[in-house]
């Protein structure tokens, strides 16, 4: 009896670790970030930010989270021992999603107004230079050795390749359209580009930039131009891809050796971003219509939870 005690004891110990994460969440309308408990699956604060906020990151430290507030053209730097806003950095106008480079000191940012990703020196607290690029640039990845950064632009349906050494543009490639998001895999080979209008995912050989693949997702009972793929998440194994699909409520589960669609998530309404947990064992997703976060568990192939943050909820990420 003793020894079966203490292994339950052990099981919700292990269960609370790999839930111990915490979920930050912008909310576009409230000019706020919801805070999420992961063990609780509750909002245990609320953290007033610039306004509207869309893109969210950490720090490579873990420490800060950077928030992207469009309508005051800065980068908001959270302290997350506090919950407080201790600074902010500067952008260009409009700044909508970045991308932290892992060297910890640089951050690439997506300035829709006026075509230009900026590149941020975060200790100085100053913008290096400006890199042109399309008209109303939206998504950013960096690869994971730091060597090379993408974006896309929305109106003119571009990836844009950038080198992280030099800051020169040295590539342009045309995708399809609306590009929303780009996400580099793990192993630095590929590019993941999302097309909202298309409602597509295209897959591009880094080194080459060409086509490796074309996703596409359909949907019985939903219609077509509902379709619209937004955010992307690749795990860290390689082994998968997880594309938010905006006004069709849904997550799907991507194959990323096959490009075959497994299965899809029904999740709250018009899902703009994703999340992993550290541990990949859940995917948190933000439902802007629906004003709430979705609480995906990827082992057993359901949507645990729905979570009531701020309105518009836009960006999301995971700490642990």
């Amino acid at each position: 009896m003793q020894v079966l005690i203490g292994a339950v004891l052990m099981l919700a110990i292990a269960v609370s670790a790999a839930s111990a994460e915490t979920v930050y969440v912008s909310n576009e309308q409230d000019n706020t970030l919801s805070v999420i408990d992961g063990t609780s699956l509750t909002v245990v604060a609320t953290i007033p930010v610039g306004r509207r906020p869309r893109g969210i990151g950490l720090s490579t430290d873990r420490q800060k989270l950077y928030v992207a507030v469009g309508d005051d053209n800065r980068i908001d730097v959270v302290d997350l021992k506090t919950h407080k806003v201790g600074g902010s950095l500067p952008s260009g106008d409009d700044p909508e999603l970045f991308a932290v480079h892992p060297d910890g000191r640089r951050l690439f940012v997506a300035n829709e107004n006026d075509n230009l990703v900026s590149v941020l020196d975060i200790p100085e607290r100053r913008i290096i230079t400006e890199v042109e690029v399309g008209v109303e640039p939206e998504g950013m990845g960096v690869s994971p050795d730091g060597r090379f950064v993408v974006n896309t632009s929305e109106t003119t349906s571009m990836l844009h390749v950038i080198d992280a050494e030099t800051l020169e543009l040295v590539d342009n490639v045309l995708v399809d359209t609306r590009p929303r998001v780009a996400q580099i895999s793990a192993d630095n080979r590929q590019i993941w580009v999302s097309s909202e209008l298309r409602g597509s995912v295209s897959v591009f050989d880094a080194a080459t930039r060409e086509p490796l693949a074309k996703i596409g997702f359909e949907i019985p009972g939903v219609p077509r131009e509902l379709v619209q793929a937004v955010g992307i998440q690749l795990t860290a194994d390689g082994s998968r891809a997880y594309v938010a699909l905006g006004p069709a409520n849904r997550v799907a589960e991507v194959d990323a050796k096959t490009f075959k669609v497994q299965r899809m998530y029904l999740v709250g309404q018009r899902v703009w971003h994703i999340a992993l947990s550290p541990d990949g064992s859940r995917l948190y997703s933000a439902n802007g219509n629906s004003g709430d976060v979705s609480v995906i568990d990827l082992k057993e192939k359901e949507v645990l939870k729905s979570i009531g943050v701020g309105r518009s909820p836009w960006g999301v990420v995971v700490a642990p």
